[in-house]
């Protein structure tokens, strides 16, 4: 307990990781749970000082049942996970990871772009049912292939990561427009309003948080203002997307087509419409975006800073 100087710290979802975590310098008690239930939420953090978290809810009801939790300790970027009203009110401390997946998310996206542009999964599948082998000439053509060189990407959300695709896209000869935020009064210079950058790209790539404000941020309206020949990408949170009306823009060929790294509720254990059906337009990724292996390490490294620096009364990465 934090009154003998020792801190007891709880893992929640330690299975999220692959790669193993440094011993923090402070004298402390670590105890990590492969996976936690909702309901195993108050048992396991009912002395903890500091819980360590990554997507599972911590909200109001199971935080004022936990009267020694100092610090939460988000294994990712994103907190909405986190009551974060309710943390500031009883001076509990939040702190996330920043910039992990700064190589390896833009690389998904750069690997769901070409993978839509070029039919790569349609041309798979060629190949694997036989189609190829009893061609007529050496090739086939049978699905439409398009560079990304000359196009434009889209990108809506540059903070980090935002910027990172962008300069990734440059290098293989992008335009790059960066939209405002959608129903800005006024436009920042070096962006373009939202409107322009939906109607005139040929890949729009999300890398936004996921509030009141942009939850369904594409939804049909957004969708029919695209060319009929572009594709979305989101890596970002399943939440900004209306996904049924993207289902309907995919079949009815008002966007050409979809990388999603993420969905509305991960895992989809009640389904989603994105898997519903087979679409050779769309291609659905576990939420892997962020997950190589370097990336990985750098979040485990930044979140053991993290602990450290609020122990030494230096905190850092602080959201309330």
């Amino acid at each position: 307990m934090i009154e003998s100087g020792i801190h007891h710290i709880v893992f929640l979802e330690r299975n999220t990781f692959t790669i193993t975590f440094r011993e923090p310098a402070f004298p402390h008690e670590w105890i990590e749970f492969d996976t936690t239930a909702p309901d195993e939420i108050i048992p396991r953090l009912k002395d903890a000082t500091i819980a360590i978290v990554n997507k599972l809810p911590l909200r109001a009801r199971e935080l004022a049942q936990l009267p020694h939790l100092k610090l939460i300790a988000v294994a990712a970027t994103g907190v909405d996970n986190i009551d974060l009203p309710f943390c500031r009110a009883h001076n509990i401390a939040v702190c996330n990871t920043r910039e992990y997946a700064v190589r390896s998310l833009p690389e998904h996206v750069l690997m769901l772009m070409l993978s839509l542009r070029r039919n790569l999964f349609r041309y798979q599948a060629a190949v694997d049912n036989g189609k190829w082998q009893v061609a007529d000439q050496f090739c086939l053509l049978d699905h439409p292939i398009e560079d990304l060189n000359e196009s434009t990407l889209g990108v809506i959300g540059y903070g980090s990561l935002g910027q990172a695709v962008a300069q990734l896209a440059s290098g293989i000869g992008m335009n790059v427009l960066v939209a405002e935020r959608k129903n800005a009064v006024v436009v920042r210079d070096g962006r373009k309003p939202f409107p322009d950058v939906l109607k005139r790209s040929d890949v729009i790539t999300l890398h936004c948080p996921l509030t009141d404000e942009t939850r369904n941020l594409i939804g049909w309206e957004e969708l029919q203002m695209m060319k009929p020949t572009a594709i979305l990408i989101n890596t970002a949170r399943g939440g900004l997307v209306d996904e049924a009306a993207l289902i309907s823009a995919l079949k009815g060929g008002i966007i050409a087509g979809a990388g999603f790294d993420v969905l509305s509720t991960e895992p989809p254990r009640q389904g989603n419409p994105l898997l519903e059906d087979d679409l050779p337009n769309l291609i659905v990724t576990p939420d892997t975006a962020w997950a190589s292996q370097q990336a990985m390490r750098t979040l485990a490294d930044q979140l053991v800073d993290n602990l450290e620096a609020f122990v030494g009364g230096e905190p850092k990465n602080l959201v309330v």
